[in-house]
Parts: structure tokens; C-alpha cells; sequence
């Protein structure tokens, strides 16, 4: 609106969360700056699954060409049995879910994804070696204090800074979550895995105590994978280490030939402890507010950290469209009504999976493969690839919360 103030926002953190919400507000005409730790940006780990509700946004924000270029877009989803591979759930996706949800369904490597969103951010508005050490905030401002001694000022603060985040600690007290679990993941060239490039399809094999997943990524050049153990042991000092791939091959011995080969075949691997947090009830306090894993790290079981981030980020612009300084607080509470009954539900259904993925052989892994047999295929994921977020927060402005 003329002569309305423009909203200054500052946001910790440059990762899909933070560049997703830099771009939509940039596309919203509002004064944003991004404030990175890292002294260069490398986006770290191996592929991940864009689902329709999120690359129908990333459509929007001008990634269409850019994702077609360097994502795969896979056949089917195809659930199996961890020793003889038998196929307990296929979903059809393809060109059947393009046309049924308005929005394709990419696997992608991690890194292509976030320089794709990086070349569509003003450079001079993303700041590295930018480490947040405290958030405060009074009645006309928010600041982010950083370690060089430097102090930014804004009418908003939005931590997009990770499961770690500094900036949560405006909406709650509490510390990461160890699931028990820690995942293995890779990069494996395609030739190597011909058997499971050929048709590309995202696989999964449930087995006693763990799973493993891979698909096709980089156009196609590569094959992603995780796979998960059971490590009760693991320590909260180390969230990320190199893998050791005979530790890896011995977890998954006796397993269905698809999965001993895959592990066999990658030259390197990392480790990760599979965390998350409570939900805080809360997405906003004041003039702080958060997004992604900052405000609601989900364990991988779902394929929905990622595009639950981008969910936020698009959700939190629209909601901040034309608010002005003066419309912080209802523009914020709209983002939280918006969007804290949708992630709280992903997020449970993700904790959830952790048991129901790693079923030992018995009557409760037979009930669940009984369960798959009989499940309606894509129209299961209605509720979950359908979904707007943009549109929701848009039609929220005229609603009235009670």
C-alpha cells in the first residue's frame, strides 16, 4: 500500500528454509536480508523428494525450469519386504500425479536444490560468516546479535537456522530429540545400479529395526540413498561423521540382493543421528518468529522436512504481504493458525513411521503389509500433496479467529 512503512525482515539462516522465504518475500516487494554461519555456501547430505505441495510453490517462486533441468521425476513409489524384496504397496506418480495435483513430483539432490533457489536471491541481501548468537527484542524491533560484535536490526526476526537454532529459544526451552535411529547416506554413480535406474522409481524396504530408500537424482546421474540403523548409543556431540561402509553392509547382511548391492556400490557414505523436537505450540513470540526445522524438525520417515520448510517460507510471505510494521502481530498469528495444525500432523505421522517402518517379522509387520495391500494408492496422499500453502494463508486474512 502507498506511504504504507516497508517491513524490514532479518533472517538467520540460508538454507532451503531461509533462501525459500527470502525469494517469496523479495516477490512480495519486502526488504529482506539473509545472515549465514558458514563462510561459504555447500549444501550438505544426498537427494531429497520434492512432493507437489511444495514444487507446485517452487513453481511459482520461477524454479520450474531450473528443477526440470537437474530433478528426476519418478514412475512410482514402491514399498518392499527387506529379504525377498516382495512388493507390499506401489503408488503411481509420474504423470498421473502431475495431472491429479497440478504439480510434478521430484526427487533432486539436495544441493541443486538449494543453488537453484540461491541464483534467485539478490546476492548483496545474503551475508556469510554471519554467526547468531543471541535474538532480542523490545516493543519496536528485533535484533540479531552476531559474533563479530555486529548488531542487526529489523522489524522482524525470522530463524531459519535449523534444529539448533538460537532463535527457538524465544518460543521454548527444550533440546533436540534422539529417535534411536542414525541413517547412512550416499551417492552412487548410475551406471554402477543399471537394475535400479533403468525405471526410475523411489524404492523403499522395510525390514526388523530399519529401512533403506534410494532413487535417481542429478538428471538421472546419480542414485541417492539412506539407509537407517538402530544405535542407541549415539552421543548429541556428534550429529554427522563420515560412515563407515562395513559397519553399513554388516547392518544390512541376509537383506533382499537390490539393498546389499546398492550399499555395496558406494564409495563413500556419511552418517547422521536422526533427531527432532517437540512441538512448541507456538511459531511466533513477539517480533520472532520461525520456520523449517527451527520451528519443527521432523524425523525423515515422511519425505517432508524440506518441503515442509518451503511450506513455511511461502506461507509466512503471504501472510506478511502488505501487513506493514503496524500489522506484524495479525500477520503473524495468521502464520501460526495457518500452519501449526498441518506441520503438527506431519510431524506426528513422521515419529510415527519410525515404528512402523521397522516392524520385526510378526503379526504387527503382517498387519501393516496387509494395511499397504489394501490402501487406495495416490488418493492416500491427497491430503497431504493437494495442499496450498499459499492459498491457505492467503484466504486466512479473511477469516476470523476466535
Amino acid at each position: 500500500m502507498d506511504g504504507m512503512p516497508q517491513l524490514r525482515v532479518a533472517v538467520a539462516g540460508a538454507g532451503i528454509a531461509g533462501l525459500t522465504l527470502a525469494l517469496a518475500l523479495h516477490r512480495a516487494g519486502i526488504d529482506c536480508h539473509l545472515y549465514e554461519q558458514a563462510e561459504h555456501l555447500t549444501e550438505v547430505g544426498a537427494g531429497v523428494q520434492v512432493t507437489p505441495n511444495a514444487a507446485r510453490l517452487l513453481h511459482r517462486l520461477g524454479l520450474r525450469e531450473r528443477l526440470r533441468a537437474v530433478a528426476v521425476t519418478p514412475r512410482a513409489i514402491e514399498m518392499r519386504r527387506w529379504d525377498d524384496g516382495g512388493l507390499l504397496k506401489r503408488t503411481e506418480l509420474g504423470d498421473l500425479c502431475h495431472r491429479r495435483f497440478g504439480a510434478p513430483y521430484y526427487a533432486v539432490h539436495r544441493a541443486h536444490l538449494h543453488d537453484a533457489l540461491l541464483s534467485h536471491v539478490p546476492p548483496e541481501h545474503v551475508h556469510l560468516g554471519a554467526r547468531l548468537t543471541a535474538v532480542t527484542q523490545n516493543t519496536d524491533a528485533a535484533r540479531l546479535h552476531l559474533s563479530d560484535g555486529t548488531t542487526v536490526t529489523a522489524d522482524l526476526a525470522v530463524g531459519a537456522d535449523g534444529i539448533r537454532s538460537v532463535t527457538r529459544q524465544h518460543l521454548a526451552a527444550d533440546r533436540p530429540r534422539y529417535s534411536g535411529q542414525t541413517i547412512y547416506r550416499g551417492l552412487i554413480p548410475a551406471a554402477r545400479l543399471p537394475h535400479l535406474t533403468a525405471d526410475p522409481r523411489v524404492r523403499l524396504w522395510f525390514g526388523p529395526g530399519r529401512h533403506c530408500v534410494c532413487y535417481p537424482v542429478s538428471a538421472g546421474r546419480q542414485v541417492s540413498f539412506g539407509a537407517t540403523v538402530p544405535a542407541s548409543d549415539w552421543g548429541e556431540e556428534s550429529w554427522s561423521a563420515p560412515g563407515d561402509r562395513a559397519a553399513l553392509a554388516a547392518a544390512y547382511q541376509g537383506w533382499h540382493p537390490d539393498v546389499t548391492r546398492l550399499i555395496g556400490a558406494a564409495d563413500t557414505v556419511s552418517r547422521w543421528a536422526l533427531y527432532d523436537r517437540d512441538n512448541p505450540g507456538r511459531l511466533s513470540a513477539g517480533r520472532v518468529a520461525v520456520i523449517g526445522d527451527a520451528a519443527h524438525p521432523m524425523l525423515p520417515f515422511q519425505a517432508q522436512g524440506a518441503n515442509q520448510a518451503v511450506e513455511d517460507a511461502v506461507a509466512l510471505a503471504a501472510c506478511l504481504a502488505g501487513a506493514g510494521p503496524g500489522g506484524l502481530g495479525a500477520a503473524l498469528h495468521r502464520y501460526e493458525r495457518v500452519r501449526l495444525p498441518r506441520t503438527t500432523r506431519i510431524q506426528r505421522q513422521s515419529r510415527a513411521n519410525a515404528t512402523t517402518f521397522h516392524l520385526a517379522d510378526g503379526a504387527g509387520q503382517r498387519r501393516r503389509d496387509a494395511a499397504a495391500q489394501t490402501s487406495p494408492g495416490l488418493e492416500e496422499h491427497a491430503w497431504l500433496f493437494g495442499y496450498d500453502a499459499e492459498r491457505a494463508a492467503t484466504s486466512s486474512r479473511s477469516r476470523r479467529w476466535n
